[in-house]
């Protein structure tokens, strides 16, 4: 089989519009959430913080493009337009049947939604609806949106697993390249911020809220006082290509994927179970041909909540124990829902490149119950060479990916 290279990065997100930025966060420790002065007029609503990206001018996408676009197809469009770009990718290249896109997200664009509903609950009639507006709601619209934006005619697809959606993407996508199905795919995902988003958690009392008035300590994964997840939005998207093909046209290579695996641990809607995560962790490894004491480092889901961090924790001792050095990226960002597997493996791969660690932020008291493992409290100097990045989605989807660095031979 193919090894499968990744040759370009785009990236929007609450710590940095380039990958470049967002390392350059990470290696100072700064992180990116706010509060969000204008949720407070959203009634019973007790989280008001969310991690938020500085939207490019959406002009530089032409309107005949734009127009079906809310704003997560927008971020999504940007990410993959700035992947393509760092790949060097040409016209020809994004045109091929042997090219691909898979760009998953939670929902379609959760504004147009309200958009929609507004309109029809207050008038009861749908004539001043935008003939447009499904093309924004769509489950499909990151993936439609960016495709007919680039030019892609081969095989588009757009997971839509929640949390797990864009390293499901990634996933697809590498399994593609490497069984020698496409030559090449963008994958990634997109997410938009908005108060009903929030509210999701936040009914279930899984959102943070205590601290609204310092959104620099929230959110804590792993931490005793952690109170919930932090809702973000932003986009990210790899270009995985196959390895000879990417060395033969003199491509630049970030990383390299090497194992990926999904599966489903439902026992409970909200959460996956510990055996289901535990696999999933282990067929990654599996598909890389590594085993777990191979890992110089993992990037665990840990969004913050109580039961999850908990659980994946558990998991992480019975597939990792105290080995290999963990940590959580969303400490810095948030939870980006949709896009987080995305952005979270291209924080992998900058750590990589760049040659560090970065830390859980806001870790600074482990909770006993996340406890024996190699939690990573401040900025490690090293050259991690093989990293596992998880994912674990509502409905129990679980997502584990095998990344390495560039001249791993």
């Amino acid at each position: 089989m193919r090894r499968v290279a990744i040759t370009g990065m785009g990236i929007l997100s609450p710590i940095g519009n380039t990958p470049e930025a967002a390392s350059r966060s990470l290696a100072k420790m700064t992180g990116g959430i706010r509060r969000m002065p204008e949720w407070t007029s959203v009634k019973d609503l007790k989280t008001l913080v969310a991690g938020t990206v500085e939207m490019p001018d959406p002009r530089q996408i032409p309107r005949k493009y734009r127009r079906t676009m809310g704003r997560v197809a927008l971020l999504g469009t940007f990410a993959a337009m700035a992947a393509a770009k760092d790949a060097g990718l040409e016209e020809g290249d994004l045109a091929s049947q042997r090219t691909g896109l898979s760009m998953g997200s939670t929902t379609g664009s959760t504004g147009a939604l309200e958009e929609f509903y507004t309109e029809y609950l207050s008038t009861g009639a749908i004539g001043g609806i935008e003939g447009t507006l499904f093309m924004k709601v769509m489950s499909h619209t990151v993936a439609a949106n960016a495709a007919a934006t680039l030019g892609v005619r081969g095989r588009v697809t757009a997971p839509c697993s929640a949390c797990a959606s864009s390293a499901q993407a990634i996933g697809e996508a590498f399994e593609a390249v490497r069984s020698g199905v496409l030559d090449l795919v963008l994958c990634g995902g997109a997410e938009q911020v908005h108060p009903t988003t929030a509210a999701v958690f936040d009914i279930i009392a899984a959102a943070s809220r205590s601290f609204n008035d310092e959104p620099h300590k929230t959110p804590r994964p792993f931490d005793a006082d952690r109170d919930g997840l932090v809702v973000s939005e932003g986009a990210a998207v790899l270009v995985l290509e196959d390895m000879e093909r990417a060395r033969a046209r003199g491509a630049a290579i970030h990383g390299e994927v090497l194992g990926y695996a999904s599966n489903c641990g439902a026992t409970n809607l909200a959460l996956s179970d510990v055996a289901g995560m535990a696999a999933c962790m282990e067929g990654a490894l599996d598909s890389a041909a590594i085993k777990a004491a191979g890992l110089d480092y993992v990037n665990a889901h840990a969004t913050a909540t109580l039961l999850g961090d908990a659980t994946e924790a558990e998991a992480l001792r019975q597939v990792i124990g105290a080995q290999v050095p963990v940590s959580s990226t969303k400490g810095y960002t948030g939870h980006m829902l949709g896009a987080c597997g995305a952005a979270e493996a291209i924080f992998c791969v900058e750590m990589i490149k760049q040659g560090f660690m970065a830390p859980t932020l806001n870790l600074e008291t482990v909770d006993p119950q996340c406890g024996e493992l190699q939690h990573l409290r401040k900025i490690t100097d090293a050259r991690p060479a093989r990293v596992l990045s998880n994912n674990f989605g509502f409905g129990g989807i679980n997502a584990s990916l095998v990344l390495g660095k560039a001249d791993d031979d």
